[in-house]
């Protein structure tokens, strides 16, 4: 028995045991591999489900499983129902992770040599700490945030590669070989196999390939496809503003960024605002050109209503070399964007001629584009953001609240210039400038929304944030002009017309940043660059007509989802497709640049059909295939995946070429692929773009569906903090049922999901015990009742199983594996308890038994297909697998039968409850289950059970009220009026009293709680009486009342039988405190 610390793993050993006999059934007899048919597939017939393919710079860890758990249940329910399943395998390696991550450890081998000691290290080091934020699938598994640290090894952070790779597990003598990123590729790729296999996964890995130059049938595959979509238009090359790493020198795209996924460039005008001589003397060093303040705006229209610029009095700011003339005063982060975008002497490298503060420049004279003041002045401002913009910003005070409150501010403050040397003839002169009408605000909108809010100074962030929120949009969108050749036009309309006079003139320049800060995976902040690449043209118009057609037929399981895609495709326009750094294919007719790690991953679900035929086994493609990577020319893709004509001049066998052809039209199109949420914006929009320009409608995608991450124990996944489990070492610790098991549990929306640690353990403990019971109960199969079931409780139990089977069924339909969980295992497994207790000395039915074991294994088999195999197999000895020995076969469940046993099972709670309160004084009932308490010895305990069936008197006539006013469809009430329903009671000769206070103090109560309970069940609950009698269900089952309460006697009476109430004795005042209603019976209890 394996114990550490005390504690037995004695039945996770034994769950381990069984996965590993299992598993070797599975591989020897094939079981997942998936051949296509001749004849088209009906549908339903097949199902061809698939997964991002994971980023192979590391091991698989639980954010993967959570994605793909999602599509391995799909399958293997469908599998289990009797569809023909492909659910195929690959691994992504295209892209910069991992060649960064190689020869970042070629460098470090390069510094400290191999078998290095870094505990000696103390220089500051920029700590890459991999953090687990999803199942991203085709996102590399580790993202990295960047922190300063000193000696971080020394703290258990992870500085170094060399480190990186000894958590792999990896001897120091096996780490320099991984200089090399095609290692990479080797290493990895095998051993997520294995995991993958140990956990269970119906895969067929003769379909299995890596990506990149280094498969050179994929290499073919995604080389004909951008052939294809340049051939189509669709590839172009064009000079764009793209997000950039000047440490890479290429474009940084979503895969390949640490933080910033989705970030994009945002656009700004810079406002040239010329510096007038004499310069202060600290800036003599540019004396001979043209000074500029540059300052980022997004309302270049509203230049007119400048009084002066702002700059932060401590910032830091620098005078770069524009071009031979002209420099630019501005922060070294703008400068370095700029730089990157043109605009620098020295192209990529900006040029300081003196470094400044924003002190040197207060006070600095300035004449400014547009502005009706000649001249205005730089002035103090201590909100402005360095890291936004430029460091520098126009004052518009007449429609910008915080100009507004900061020239308030200057102006009221004597002590508040003075402290910057601000003249009061910088300041006092200056008054608004109306420039734009806003309709609720005039002309002067800045000021009348801080007078209306009450805003008394700069510092008051959260009212200026809502004052600008209520001004800045309307006044772009509803704002007339006031000013300029424009005057009386609409802003919105004459904007962009300003800006390109601006630009025209040469007084303002077009910049771009990007709109949240970047890092790339090479923990290099990203910039944005204006580069000549290729791109694609998402967003094209007639494009993105037939991606929104396509959406449209699709599945997606969730508005949210629907909605991140509406929202992708109204803003994605072109996508850099090439880099020159990493790893991949090259584009065909540039080979200077590869395929971006995106860009090759949009179709080849469609490969996953052939590639058992060209890879036979060999995820590499270098294998014994009759077929040569040469052979898979343009014309043989476009026969095999385009209904392209036949291939003439292939020399490839027609029967091989016709038997791919036919794969690809057998299974596609694939009908879910499963994603983390987080690739909606991206990949899977790309994948509906590429599939719409490429294949014809009928293999367009049926179904994405998305979910959210996974936390472990309700925190987030993180390797620094160590909550973070790869799939082999959740396997190790719980076994792979229970890790499978959990997983069902953790959630199933588009919201974070929660992978608990206790949920694996209890799954250990509830299957391991629930084996043990079926080896208990079929050793003594004797002792079991034979027949054909006959009892209340042979029905009820029959009745469960039907409801588990037709209910667990749509769970797992509508991917909601959790449900499927809680009513193929949890409920069902409650209904067996409940059955066995409920048979008492009669005992359990032998064939119900049997159809339990049987049920039970076939509904839990999508989620832990090992245990189900070994119960199948070894304990109820059926041939063949219980994988696909198909859905059980139910009988229309009866819900009056399972309503007549809730009120049963309710009664019984109801009446321990009476009885602990009238012979023991307690007011609280023993646990469901539990007799009560005992009498002495010589007490002979029996009761008597009121039931009234059917409402009568005034409640009828509330009841018919309520109905005839209810929408069943809708659970809700048309038009009741409480009040008149009472005034119609108090008139009627069934008023419970003469006072209408009494009528109206014992009808609301039961008023209101009639129409919850329609709202709640529906109109059932507006019935004159039950949909089965009570007194017959509970006469059959008298024995279990007697059980369950220790009863000697029991009688069932019925409360309008007037010598029934005889039998209570003076205990009649007990029923006529609580009088019985249907579905309320009430008891009294007598000792002898």
């Amino acid at each position: 028995m394996a114990a550490e610390g005390g504690k037995s793993f004695a039945r996770r050993d034994r769950l381990l045991e069984i996965e590993a006999k299992v598993q070797t059934w599975w591989e020897d007899a094939h079981v997942f591999r998936a051949e296509s048919r001749e004849k088209a597939p009906e549908p339903g017939e097949k199902f061809f489900g698939n997964f991002p393919f994971p980023y192979m710079n590391g091991f698989l860890h639980l954010g993967h499983a959570f994605s793909l758990s999602k599509l391995e249940f799909a399958a293997a329910y469908q599998r289990l129902r009797g569809a023909n399943v492909l659910f195929p395998f690959g691994f992504h390696c295209t892209g910069m992770p991992i060649k960064a991550s190689a020869d970042k450890l070629k460098r470090e081998i390069n510094q400290f040599g191999k078998s290095p000691d870094f505990s000696t290290e103390v220089e500051e080091q920029v700590v890459q700490e991999p953090e687990v934020e999803d199942a991203n699938d085709g996102v590399p598994p580790e993202k990295f945030k960047s922190k300063k640290s000193k000696a971080a090894s020394k703290s258990g952070g992870q500085v170094y590669q060399w480190e990186i790779m000894r958590s792999f597990g990896l001897s120091d003598e096996e780490i320099p070989e991984f200089q090399d990123p095609y290692k990479w590729l080797r290493y990895f790729p095998p051993l997520a196999v294995e995991d993958l296999k140990a956990l269970g996964m119906g895969v067929d890995w003769r379909r299995s390939f890596v990506t990149t130059d280094e498969n050179p049938f994929f290499d073919s595959f995604v080389r004909w496809q951008m052939r294809k979509l340049k051939s189509m238009g669709k590839v172009v090359k064009d000079v764009r503003y793209t997000i950039y790493s000047p440490l890479d020198g290429q474009p940084c795209a979503d895969h390949d960024r640490a933080t910033g996924e989705g970030v994009q460039p945002q656009e700004y005008t810079i406002i040239k605002m010329e510096v007038v001589a004499p310069l202060p003397p600290k800036m003599g060093v540019l004396e001979g050109r043209k000074v500029f303040l540059a300052a980022a705006t997004l309302r270049p229209e509203t230049m007119y209503g400048q009084t002066n610029a702002w700059v932060l009095p401590d910032g830091k700011y620098g005078a770069f070399e524009i071009n031979e003339t002209d420099v630019f005063i501005l922060t070294e982060r703008a400068a370095l964007n700029l730089a990157y975008q043109g605009h620098s002497k020295v192209p990529q490298k900006p040029s300081c001629l003196v470094e400044l503060t924003g002190n040197d420049l207060i006070g600095l004279k300035l004449k400014s584009p547009l502005s009706f003041n000649e001249i205005i002045y730089a002035l103090p401002m201590l909100t402005i953001l360095t890291n936004k913009g430029t460091g520098i910003v126009t004052s518009v005070p007449s429609d910008a609240p915080d100009d507004y409150m900061a020239l308030q501010d200057l102006k009221a403050k004597k002590a508040f210039r003075e402290k910057f040397n601000v003249k009061d003839e910088m300041v006092l002169p200056f008054e608004i400038v109306p420039i734009i009408n806003i309709p609720e605000f005039g002309d002067k909108a800045a000021e009348k929304v801080c007078l209306d809010l009450k805003i008394k100074s700069q510092n008051e962030k959260e009212k200026l944030a809502e004052a600008k929120r209520l001004t800045y949009l309307k006044g772009f969108t509803e704002g007339t002009m006031l000013v300029g050749e424009f005057t009386g036009r609409k802003v919105q309309e004459v904007k962009p017309l300003i800006r390109s006079q601006l630009l025209e003139t040469g007084e303002a320049i077009m910049y771009s940043e990007p709109e949240k800060p970047v890092l790339s995976r090479s923990g290099d902040e990203c910039v944005v660059a204006l580069t000549d690449q290729w791109y694609i043209t998402y967003g094209e118009p007639e494009w993105k007509k037939m991606a929104e057609e396509c959406l449209a037929n699709m599945n997606l399981y969730s508005d949210e989802t629907r909605h991140g895609f509406e929202h992708t495709l109204s803003w994605l326009n072109q996508w850099a497709c090439s880099r020159s750094f990493g790893l991949g294919t090259r584009i065909p007719w540039d080979e200077q640049y590869l395929v971006e790690s995106l860009s090759d991953s949009t179709i080849y679900m469609a490969y996953y059909t052939v590639a058992h035929i060209l890879h036979d086994g060999d995820m590499y493609g270098n294998s014994r295939s009759p077929i040569t990577p040469e052979q898979m020319t343009d014309e043989v893709w476009d026969f095999i995946l385009c209904d392209g004509p036949y291939p003439k001049s292939s020399d490839i066998s027609s029967s091989i070429l016709n038997k791919m052809k036919q794969e690809f039209e057998y299974w596609y199109p694939f009908d879910i692929r499963v994603s983390g949420k987080d690739l909606i914006q991206n990949h899977l929009t790309f994948s509906i773009y590429n599939h719409t320009a490429i294949m014809s409608k009928k293999h367009w995608p049926l179904g994405f569906r998305a979910n959210g991450h996974i936390m472990l124990n309700s925190e987030k996944m993180s390797k620094s903090t160590g909550n973070f489990r790869t799939i082999r070492q959740s396997i190790e610790e719980f076994s792979a049922d229970a890790t499978r098991f959990s997983l069902a549990d953790a959630g199933d929306g588009v919201d974070d999901a929660n992978f608990v640690f206790e949920t694996a353990n209890a799954a250990i403990l509830r299957l391991t015990k629930e084996i043990a019971w079926m080896e208990e109960v079929l050793a003594a199969e004797s002792s079991l009742r034979s027949g054909p079931p006959s009892t209340y409780a042979d029905r009820v139990f029959a009745n469960e199983m039907n409801i588990a089977v037709t209910t667990t069924e749509q769970h797992y339909r509508n991917y909601m594996f959790r449900e499927a969980l809680k009513t193929g295992f949890y409920d069902l497994q409650a209904a067996r308890d409940e059955y066995r207790f409920s048979c008492g000395a009669g005992g359990m039915n032998r064939d119900l038994v049997w159809r339990f074991m049987d049920v039970q294994t076939r509904l839990i088999t999508p989620i832990c297909p090992h245990y189900a195999e070994y119960v199948w197999r070894e304990l109820l000895k059926k041939e063949g697998f219980v994988i696909n020995a198909g859905w059980p076969v139910a009988d229309v469940p009866d819900l009056k039968l399972k309503s007549s046993n809730k009120y049963l099972q309710d009664s019984i709670v109801m009446m321990r409850k009476l009885l602990q309160k009238q012979i023991l004084g307690s007011k609280k009932g023993n646990k469901k289950g539990a007799q009560v308490s005992t009498l002495p010895e010589d007490h002979k305990l029996s009761g008597l059970i009121y039931v009234n069936e059917q409402f009568d008197g005034w409640k009828a006539e509330c009841l018919n009220m309520l109905r005839s006013s209810f929408d069943n469809n809708t659970r809700s009430f048309t038009a009741t009026d409480d009040g008149k329903i009472v005034d119609a009671i108090h008139s009627s000769s069934v008023r419970p009293g003469a006072d209408k206070k009494i009528t109206q103090k014992v009808c609301m109560p039961f008023l209101r709680f009639k129409k919850d309970e329609a709202v709640a069940i529906g109109a059932q609950a507006l019935d004159l009486k039950l949909p089965f009698g009570e007194i017959e269900v509970l006469q059959e089952n008298l024995d279990l009342i007697k059980r369950q309460l220790g009863l000697e006697e029991v009688e069932i009476l019925s409360i309008t039988d007037p010598d029934a109430l005889a039998k209570a004795g003076d205990l009649k005042r007990l029923i006529n405190q609580n009088p019985p209603t249907p579905g309320n019976p009430t008891a009294i209890f007598l000792t002898r």
